[in-house]
């Protein structure tokens, strides 16, 4: 993916010596860094990036493949570009971010668009001040660029609400990307912003980057503020960034942490920063690496055995990196694991974010469920802590003491083991498919120790589904776990942009592709095919006119897929035996796009008199 990102900026570069009315920039997989350098070299202004997220955000969240991932944009966003612009040649950046656009999830508060946490019970709210990292991000000079899409208040893990619907994964248009912060996961995959930022209470943040090919880091409890945003629990949640590459997190991260005094959790956490994150990136940080593999958290699940095959070969490549792969255990680990400190937080907390902000058009959870302002599938899920135990409850009590032993036995096996990191899945299960309820995940190892973890992109499996680990490290080894998932970058190079969302042309989606496939056999036997075909949301049509008679008359037309050069399995029948016209649809996994791609899918006629086929004609597409 590289090559294809020097290509982008290469467009970009190019652009420096010509008019306003030049050709749309395009930005698709362009890094923070690389926007830097078009942005100091004059060759783009902060203006026409913004024109360029712009451009892809109304080319695939509301059409093509209609992601569903941005709430609001901000309407003052190419003035402050403008201003940022013209800051810039007076006075040179603030820093790394200046006239970037980011996108932040639609539970931090900014002072010029509306705060919903993805209910439509606050759709109208509009907070008085920015969420302390939302100030930070504009200081270091970056223009949010809107609000992201969520799971409605952050109660669920796969980006559905009543406000925005559902939002869908751009590697697989019928699947979720995800939660809480799944908005935020698409919208970067998708390049809708150079990077984004989400929340994590357990595993907001990390799901949605192993489920879209991203980093995602949950930073140690304390290193950053969460002050402005709506709270599901006190005690675990954590604000943070995604981002498309480890270099790209290390400069979002620097522009953000540190001490607010409005947060108490972050007393004392400007110790912990370093000058800069970026600085920890150095090459072959693998080597002499020593990485626990927490093989208890290893679950598969059935449906999961492509899953496996890719953390099986990305613990290879560590180890044949030169890292050292050790299996480690910590005994009693699923009883440290099994309570959420939500059930007891969630009411309380939200009630008073709601207070401090008179604004608020309701002011309780309460309030909410009452009056029916809440999405169906969260309608237990929200009932139930108002019916559930707070924190004066005993179970409360246990809850936090099992923290305290979980955090000391990690430590210890940290310590004992001279570990770097420990290893594991992020997510048990591909991406569900839209209308599932349950994610399965490893998010509580971090939020019960409060430890930091990197989710890193593992790999995909055979049809185009990403697959993510997880690295946990030690309190405020942030700069270590980014040297590790750096190395680990640089080795497999696992960043792959999603099919839905490609470059765009001329400012505009890819247009519909067509061809026409004549099928004759013998004698009277032929069909004519008409496809075509939309490269952003993988959909095909075909329209069949077959005819014939006697033991020529067409019993089934189908498409097929090469295997190994050879005939290989049916895709899918289009027309079955008495038909003469038919219409048929589908949709192309990753498989199929590629065979297609790579000219492996063909039609074929079948009559009686050719029953094993006759007439095989590979698709070839071509622009409308």
């Amino acid at each position: 993916m590289a090559g294809n990102r020097r290509m982008t900026m290469a467009a970009l570069l190019a652009l420096g010596a010509t008019s306003a009315q030049a050709a749309p920039v395009e930005v698709a997989e362009a890094s923070i860094l690389q926007l830097q350098a078009a942005l100091a070299s004059g060759a783009v202004t902060s203006r026409q990036l913004v024109q360029a997220y712009l451009a892809r955000i109304a080319a695939y969240d509301s059409q093509g493949p209609a992601l569903n991932s941005i709430v609001t944009l901000n309407p003052a966003a190419l003035a402050q570009a403008d201003a940022l612009d013209k800051e810039r040649a007076s006075k040179g950046p603030r820093g790394p971010l200046h006239g970037i656009p980011v996108l932040v999830k639609d539970n931090f508060d900014t002072k010029d668009m509306p705060t919903s946490g993805g209910a439509l019970a606050l759709a109208t709210l509009l907070p008085a001040q920015d969420a302390h990292q939302v100030d930070k991000l504009r200081s270091a000079g970056a223009i949010i660029l809107g609000k992201t899409a969520m799971h409605e208040l952050a109660a669920g893990t796969t980006t559905i609400s009543s406000l925005t619907g559902q939002t869908r994964n751009p590697y697989d248009l019928l699947r979720s990307p995800g939660g809480s912060s799944g908005g935020t996961g698409a919208a970067i995959a998708a390049s809708f912003a150079a990077a984004g930022m989400g929340s994590d209470t357990c595993g907001s943040i990390r799901i949605p980057a192993a489920y879209q090919n991203l980093f995602g880091l949950r930073t140690t409890r304390g290193l950053a503020s969460r002050t402005g945003v709506i709270p599901l629990s006190d005690t675990q949640d954590v604000a943070g960034p995604l981002a498309r590459s480890v270099a790209d997190l290390a400069i979002m991260l620097d522009a953000t942490v540190g001490s607010d005094s409005r947060d108490a959790i972050t007393a004392g956490a400007d110790v912990h920063v370093p000058r800069s994150y970026a600085d920890a990136l150095q090459p072959g940080s693998l080597k002499g690496a020593r990485i626990g593999v927490l093989r208890s958290l290893f679950t598969i699940l059935p449906e999961d055995g492509d899953g496996k095959l890719v953390y099986d070969r990305a613990i290879t490549a560590m180890r044949n990196a030169g890292a050292e792969v050790i299996e480690v255990a910590i005994p009693g680990l699923d009883e440290m694991l099994t309570e959420s400190g939500s059930t007891y937080e969630f009411v309380e907390d939200l009630r008073r974010y709601l207070a401090a902000h008179p604004g608020a058009p309701v002011a309780s959870l309460e309030e909410i469920v009452k009056a029916g302002l809440h999405h169906d599938q969260l309608d237990k899920r929200l009932r139930d802590p108002l019916a559930g135990p707070d924190r004066s409850s005993p179970g409360y009590q246990v809850l936090l003491a099992k923290r305290t032993v979980a955090r000391a036995a990690t430590d210890a096996l940290l310590t004992k083991e001279r570990l770097d990191a420990l290893l594991y899945p992020t997510a048990l299960g591909r991406p569900p498919v839209i209308g599932a309820e349950n994610i399965y995940s490893n998010c509580r190892l971090s939020v019960v120790t409060g430890l930091p973890a990197l989710a890193i992109p593992a790999g995909f499996t055979p049809r185009g589904l990403p697959v993510g680990l997880e690295l946990l490290g030690a309190a405020f080894a942030e700069p270590r776990l980014l040297a590790l998932g750096h190395g680990w970058e640089q080795l497999a190079k696992p960043r792959q942009p999603p099919f839905s969302t490609p470059p765009l042309v001329a400012g505009k989606a890819p247009g519909p592709q067509q061809t026409v496939v004549s099928l004759a056999g013998g004698g009277t036997a032929k069909a004519t095919i008409r496809f075509s075909y939309d490269p952003t949301t993988a959909r095909m049509h075909a329209d069949v006119t077959a005819s014939g008679t006697g033991r020529n008359a067409p019993i089934a037309v189908a498409l097929h897929r090469s295997h190994e050069g050879g005939p290989g399995p049916i895709l899918v029948p289009i027309m079955l035996r008495g038909q003469k016209r038919v219409s048929a649809d589908l949709v192309l996994d990753a498989l199929a796009r590629a065979d297609l791609a790579a000219g492996r899918l063909a039609a074929v006629l079948y009559t009686a008199a050719a029953p094993l086929g006759t007439g095989r004609t590979v698709l070839a597409f071509k622009p409308v």
